[in-house]
């Protein structure tokens, strides 16, 4: 067994990161491939899906419903439709991933089916209420642990009737579910978003076939679907900008580094750490061709700033941005961050101690996560615990990278879950393998 797979690795900083690298396939799209695929009529191709635990597990689950998935070389194959698909044997182990959880609770509300979906620790303590809400106004019934209704969660499905929901916070898992069941619901499911969250859901049906339209709504959009019957597509999923965004991040603030991350999806929802990076004063590079590009990034002197929850709707790349905060000149403020707290871990909490535990300076105020900034320091070695939380786990990795002192972070072995050849490629770049 590896120091990886033990859950316990020792790095030490220092040396620069240079070259380029591929980053797994986007989670969020290969989530929703595999799902979108099992509900098609006929056969599926998807190429570059992530190797991460988190989509595996769901690839698992639409087997476990009937779907038929092929591997080939560099690919899977999806032989689904809806009379394939049937109640599961047993629950569905969902591991680690919240997305899965949530989006399978969205396609199998609208199938006259009963299952149970179970997790692993972190899974179990995360709300699903946000999905269970609005899946029982349309007609579902889901049922789960206390009032968060946590896992295991039970649904039962069918019979559903369209609603107009407007998700309480900017969630693109709560938007997808809704879009899920609204496929088999009698009149029009319509989600109205305060907030652009990432579209990969509302793309995708719209290029399948679906009787779905997409406007603007202020500064929002407005969603409008019906009972829709899906043909097959073939997707190629581009590069995940969520992992980019360590090695992005670590060029940056990594004395000497030079990183080019290739092949990365550019969506508008998925990349407001760029600016962010930018603003701070990061020389950043993106050579885009439509929604697919290059990000190239390399050490400067960076300055804090105000970022606003908005910038990053999922909220997944404020650990990263936080090492960035922290080696820079002046304080930054995340605001109205505290849709942090119930993520794979405790993530507010879980940065402030992380800038800390590495010699820095961070605090939460009410929902606010406030990094001084001004430097990665101490002496001797330090310890991080990830809290079995992959983002967690590798914002440690890139903060040790950036000062010279060794650093032991214990579960690690959730990185399994989204970036498995994470120490590989920081090895190919000069760092600690």
């Amino acid at each position: 067994m590896t120091a990886a797979e033990s859950g316990v690795v020792t790095l030490t900083g220092g040396s620069p990161l240079t070259g380029e690298v591929r980053v797994p396939g986007d989670k969020s799209i290969s989530h929703r491939a595999l799902l979108l695929a099992a509900l098609a009529e006929g056969t599926s191709t998807i190429t570059g899906l992530s190797d991460g635990d988190d989509v595996r597990r769901t690839r698992l689950a639409v087997e476990a419903l009937g779907a038929d998935v092929v591997d080939g070389a560099g690919s899977v194959t999806v032989h689904g439709g809806r009379s394939r698909l049937h109640a599961p044997a047993g629950a569905v182990d969902l591991g680690n991933s919240g997305t899965g959880m949530r989006l399978l609770l969205g396609l199998l509300a609208g199938l006259p089916l009963r299952a149970t979906l179970t997790g692993d620790a972190s899974l179990s303590r995360r709300p699903m209420d946000r999905v269970a809400v609005p899946l029982g106004a349309m007609g579902a019934t889901v049922t789960g642990r206390d009032p968060g209704c946590r896992p295991p969660v039970t649904v039962a499905g069918g019979h559903l009737r369209g609603i107009t929901y407007t998700p309480p916070m900017a969630s693109a898992q709560v938007k997808s579910a809704v879009l899920l069941a609204g496929l088999d619901a009698d009149g029009a499911t319509v989600v109205e978003e305060p907030v652009p969250t990432r579209a990969h859901t509302e793309e995708m049906l719209a290029r399948m076939g679906a009787d779905i339209e997409i406007a603007g709504a202020g500064a929002g959009r407005r969603i409008r679907l019906r009972r829709s019957r899906l043909v097959p597509v073939d997707w190629t999923v581009p590069g995940d900008p969520s992992q980019a965004a360590f090695w992005v991040v670590a060029g940056a603030v990594v004395p000497g580094s030079r990183i080019t991350v290739a092949d990365v999806h550019l969506g508008a929802e998925r990349t407001g750490f760029v600016g962010v990076l930018q603003r701070m004063g990061a020389a950043v590079e993106v050579a885009a061709d439509g929604e697919l590009g290059t990000l190239t990034s390399r050490y400067a002197p960076l300055t804090g700033t105000v970022v606003e929850a908005e910038e990053i709707p999922s909220l997944d790349e404020v650990p990263i941005l936080a090492v960035a905060a922290a080696v820079a000149t002046g304080a930054t403020r995340f605001r109205r961050v505290g849709e942090l707290r119930v993520k794979e871990s405790d993530r507010l909490a879980g940065t402030a101690a992380l800038v800390n535990a590495l010699g820095g300076r961070a605090h939460v105020d009410g929902d606010d996560l406030v990094v001084d900034g001004g430097g990665l320091g101490g002496h001797g070695p330090a310890s991080v615990d990830a809290h079995g939380d992959h983002r967690m786990a590798m914002a440690a990795a890139v903060a040790t990278a950036a000062g010279h002192r060794t650093t032991t972070v214990s579960g690690w072995e959730a990185v399994a879950t989204s970036y498995p050849g994470f120490l590989a490629d920081l090895a190919k770049l000069g760092g600690p393998s």
